[in-house]
């Protein structure tokens, strides 16, 4: 055994004694079409309000840091271990997404990555970074080199051995490390996540529009849901999970053994009722620790007036109507539209005529009059 392959197998074997998923090494210096990619999705503004997205930084790991010589890249699994599509059914209660239902994985993956580096660096005597999606670095097209994956159709990561459900992180080195071979594609004919999707987000296979994708507008999109997703909607109130839960490759994917990532079913689905009581202090408390903690409690129970919408439950009208008078424009606006839907004509109109006059904000009086 070269004093190389000697090397490799010790990373992997530390990587899996911090409880890593997967693990593999791709050069920082090669071309890759990646950058390409980039600017023709920011080209044709399918990033809609994510701004931080155009930053030729991003185009490739050495324009990022120009010392890098190899990115270690590790993948954590988040297989929820449910029926994220049967879900869509409890029409009741709330959906957060899988990998939101649980601890950050920003502070799980990172604590254990920097362990990792701080090895790493010891051991190169080379400098290293570590990266968890908190930096302008395309992680997902590094994973496909580095042999954990590769991008399918739904323009996620896909595992043979995890399936769609990976977060990543990665280490840049000015070590030059011997290199895994990089993944196929084994999509084939299927596109089943492309006729998945509830809005339509896949201009074309490999290809998403943000600005239709129904995780953008519940947590990244900071104005009123349009019109036209809001049926859509569902019960989801955080993100969306149906184009990775219908993957064929879920098939082989286990739960990670990292336990302090485990799904907390009392976040993943809640009733609707309970959810829109949060207050700001109600709401930080329940989801402390979780991505879910950072879009903020108005567009979260903005999300989850949506959702009351489209509940189809008249005995839940009293709480869209509490939610008329909340202080929030988002959520006001949205409540008048989920209780036009519950409330028969003449009742809509009855509360129209007491709330309407006193709105004061432009885009909650359109509801009324919508």
């Amino acid at each position: 055994m070269t004093a190389e392959q000697t090397f490799t197998l010790a990373l992997r074997e530390r990587a899996r004694a911090l409880a890593f998923d997967a693990i593999g090494v791709a050069p920082a210096t090669e071309a890759w079409p990646a950058g390409v990619r980039l600017r023709e999705f920011l080209d044709a503004g399918r990033h809609g309000d994510m701004y931080w997205m155009d930053q030729e930084r991003r185009t490739h790991p050495q324009a990022l840091w120009p010392e890098a010589k190899s990115a270690v890249l590790i993948g954590q699994s988040y297989a929820a271990g449910d029926d994220a599509i049967a879900l869509l059914q409890e029409k009741r209660s709330g959906i957060v997404s899988a990998y939101a239902a649980r601890r950050d994985y920003h502070d799980v993956v990172k604590g254990k990555l920097k362990q990792l580096a701080q090895w790493l660096a010891q051991e190169t005597s080379a400098d290293v970074k570590v990266f968890v999606d908190t930096a302008p670095l395309m992680e997902k097209p590094l994973a496909q080199r580095a042999g954990l994956g590769w991008q399918g159709k739904h323009t996620n990561l896909v595992s043979r051995e995890h399936g769609s459900w990976l977060f990543l992180g990665a280490i840049l080195t000015a070590a030059e490390l011997e290199v895994d071979a990089a993944e196929e594609d084994h999509c084939g004919s299927c596109h089943a996540c492309l006729d998945a999707c509830p809005t339509n987000a896949f201009p074309a296979p490999y290809q998403l529009d943000a600005r239709r994708c129904l995780a953008y507008l519940t947590i990244e999109h900071k104005e009123q849901i349009p019109r036209e997703f809001r049926e859509a909607l569902g019960n989801r109130v955080f993100g969306c999970d149906d184009c990775l839960a219908v993957c064929p490759w879920n098939k082989f994917a286990q739960t990670s053994r990292e336990a302090r990532m485990a799904l907390r079913e009392d976040l993943r689905l809640a009733p609707l009722a309970e959810l829109a009581t949060l207050n700001d202090a109600a709401f930080r408390a329940r989801f402390a620790g979780t991505p879910v903690k950072r879009t903020g409690r108005e567009r979260f129970v903005r999300n989850v007036a949506c959702a009351i919408g489209n509940s189809g439950d008249a005995s839940l009208a009293p709480v869209a109507e509490r939610l008329t008078e909340d202080s929030s424009p988002l959520v006001r606006g949205m409540a008048v539209w989920a209780i036009r839907r519950l409330l028969d004509e003449a009742a809509f109109e009855r509360l129209k005529s007491a709330r309407a006059p006193r709105e004061g904000d432009a885009s909650v009086a359109e509801e009324w009059d919508a």
